[in-house]
């Protein structure tokens, strides 16, 4: 046998062993002879390095630290869920889904609600390609190096049959034996603990030394298959087919059945979930047929065929010590509720927000009351009530403020809104620094070396006032701030610099324009190309636009009636930045549709769904998420949901296959 095949021989084995000792829990060699294989590959790898397989064994922890994650897309965005904690909504769920689906019964399965942190893995070729965190559903962080540390993760698939390429999604934890582990060991260190396992899940995924992520033993487990084409008819098949595959699925899931079978699944769930070894918030509902699931589609946040059934939330009673409003970069102003400290569901709960003015006139807080607080979802500590009985005789009433807590300037309303603000939005300090900290953000200029601390600095030294103001520091400058070496000011000038070529509309976003998300400013600089353009718009002009209502109209419009916000675009533009979008590939290239309106349903040979979406917006088309009387087009796949093909038929609009879409695009 050659060295070659010997090293492949050796990684096949180990790896197979890991998947009976981790996965299967049926070791079939003692530990002493899995180390002195696992030595042997070592020995041999070492010696020839140019051999060693990309799913090797000895490759699960890296050598070095990373500097930073790379983020990458989502081949299948991951979508967020609807959720409930009424056992009647969940009925009414069911309801739903049957009208849509135009059926008397539909099955579903159940599985436990992981609380950790998702995560996305491809595979090519059998052999793991890549690992990101859910990020925003469409992008995640590359934690490839992290995730390999987990024993449980298939680096080489097992068994036969997979797609050439997928994606799998799952949920990194921490079972409650491990996290108590290394709380007790970081104690014995004096170290402060963990407070939950479910943010050191997330928080270790985010460590760029996978050498340290090792030590902190996650567990994972996988809960569904994403693919050009469904590996399976059901749900329920795909997760047995995924555990053939070698990924670790949950045991707690229930076979399909009706709506009933599932509050049953959930009560019991409940019952035992104190006894299961790690933490879980609910249960989720799927409709179990893929075919059933892709008929069903989604909204634009949410699957229509699945939901997340959350237990109720646990309650604790604390006492007020008094409310603080903090101004965020929009000059909205939130109360918060300063409390004693008091445990709740795993975490030191020492705040609560308030939300809005409203709500502290409906609780009718008074200095030093004792509240009720639940956690919402178990995570997002709120104030449901006060213990009248309790109440200190004489005290206080806590009232909302008049004036802006950091700037002093008169606040605002709008009657029929919420929420209250500080108008004064280019100089009050925490608008401002709320306002670099977004501009400097990943999604928007992406700085960096521009950190919070860093830009607080800068605006209490007065080197910053406005974002135009980054673009004319100097090492020099930055040198004089505290705690700032040589290399952190060369590296932040760096990042600045490099910030002058991020595109238009990264820089439209930047600028923090009341109501002017990531995705209005790109619907805004598609449709109007310069910021010259966009800059004298009329609010007939600007709503024309998809997606831009007359609200986010009139703030456009309002910001740049400001002669302050004019001259800070000429200032940017002095500085070089880009003020015209310029070519992305995914622009217009030809008005071979000229507003044709399509829907695309089912399975193509040729493209995965979201690219012939793609190319019908590029020559000119328009994407509907459903078929109605002013669909003109739907292009039909393998595969097709029944309703939606009936639906076209009834209203007449006409079907077409690829073929027929290539010779429309292409003549």
């Amino acid at each position: 046998m050659s060295v070659k095949e010997k090293i492949e021989a050796l990684t096949k084995s180990i790896n197979e062993h890991n998947h009976r000792y981790y996965v299967l829990n049926e070791p079939v060699i003692s530990d002493q002879d899995f180390d002195l294989l696992l030595k042997e590959l070592e020995s041999l790898e070492a010696l020839h390095p140019e051999l060693v397989l990309s799913y090797s064994p000895t490759k699960r922890v890296g050598e070095v630290p990373i500097d930073k994650f790379n983020s990458f897309p989502h081949t299948y965005p991951l979508y967020s869920l609807g959720n409930t904690y009424s056992e009647g909504e969940l009925l009414e769920f069911d309801q739903r889904v049957k009208k849509t689906l135009g059926k008397e019964s539909v099955l579903y399965t159940a599985e436990l609600k992981f609380d950790g942190a998702a995560v996305s893995l491809s595979y090519r070729n059998g052999q793991l390609e890549r690992a990101l965190t859910r990020g925003d559903g469409v992008q995640g962080d590359d934690i490839t190096a992290n995730i390999k540390t987990i024993p449980t993760v298939p680096l080489q698939l097992q068994g036969e049959g997979w797609p050439e390429f997928f994606e799998i999604r799952g949920e990194v934890f921490a079972a409650r034996a491990d996290f108590d582990s290394v709380n007790e060991q970081r104690r014995a260190n004096n170290e402060a603990p963990f407070a939950n396992p479910r943010n050191f899940a997330s928080g270790s995924l985010k460590l760029l030394d996978s050498r340290e992520v090792a030590k902190r033993k996650l567990s994972i487990v996988f809960y569904g298959i994403a693919s050009a084409k469904p590996v399976a008819e059901s749900h329920y098949e795909s997760l047995k087919l995924a555990a053939q595959w070698g990924f670790i699925t949950s045991s707690n899931t229930m076979k399909p059945g009706t709506i009933l079978e599932v509050l049953d699944f959930i009560k019991k769930i409940e019952e035992s979930r104190e006894s299961l070894g790690f933490d879980i918030d609910g249960a989720v509902i799927k409709v179990d047929k893929l075919a059933d699931q892709q008929e069903a589609g989604f909204t634009a946040k949410i699957p229509r065929w699945a939901i997340a059934y959350k237990y109720p939330a646990q309650t604790a009673f604390t006492r007020i010590a008094g409310i603080t409003y903090q101004v965020g970069r929009t000059g909205a102003v939130t109360p918060v509720a300063n409390l004693e400290p008091v445990l709740l569901a795993g975490t030191t709960v020492k705040r609560a927000s308030l939300y809005n003015e409203d709500e502290v006139l409906r609780l009718d807080l008074h200095e030093l009351d004792t509240v009720s607080i639940e956690k919402g979802g178990e995570i997002i500590p709120k104030i449901t009530g006060v213990v009248q009985e309790k109440r200190i005789a004489n005290a206080p009433k806590l009232t909302f403020p008049s004036n802006c807590p950091e700037c002093s300037q008169p606040l605002f309303r709008k009657e029929g809104e919420a929420i209250t603000y500080c108008l004064n939005q280019d100089h009050c300090p925490p608008q401002l620094l709320g306002k670099l900290e977004h501009y400097v953000g990943r999604k928007a200029m992406d700085i960096e070396s521009l950190g919070r601390e860093t830009l607080d600095l800068l605006i209490k030294a007065e080197l910053v006032r406005d974002v135009a103001d980054l673009y004319d520091l100097q090492i020099e400058q930055i040198l004089q701030l505290d705690r700032m070496a040589p290399k952190s000011a060369t590296n932040l000038v760096q990042g600045i610099e490099a910030s002058r070529q991020q595109p238009f509309h990264r820089l439209l976003f930047a600028l923090g324009i009341r109501m002017v998300g990531e995705t209005v400013a790109k619907k805004l600089v598609k449709h109007f190309k310069s910021m010259d353009e966009l800059a004298t718009a009329s609010i007939e002009a600007l709503t024309a636009v998809d997606e831009v209502g007359e609200k986010i109209a009139e703030q456009v419009v309002q910001w740049f009636s400001k002669e302050e916000h004019r001259q800070l675009i000429e200032r940017l533009r002095k500085s070089g930045l880009q003020l015209v979008e310029e070519s992305t590939g995914n622009e217009i290239i030809s008005n071979a549709l000229n507003g044709k309106k399509f829907v695309v349903s089912g399975v193509f040979i040729r493209y995965e769904r979201e690219q012939l979406k793609a190319l019908i917006e590029q020559h000119g088309g328009v994407v509907l998420s459903g078929i109605s009387s002013k669909t003109d087009y739907l292009i039909a796949g393998d595969n097709m949901g029944p309703s939606k093909l009936e639906k076209a038929q009834k209203l007449q609009v006409p079907i077409i296959s690829e073929d027929d879409f290539e010779r429309m695009i292409h003549g």
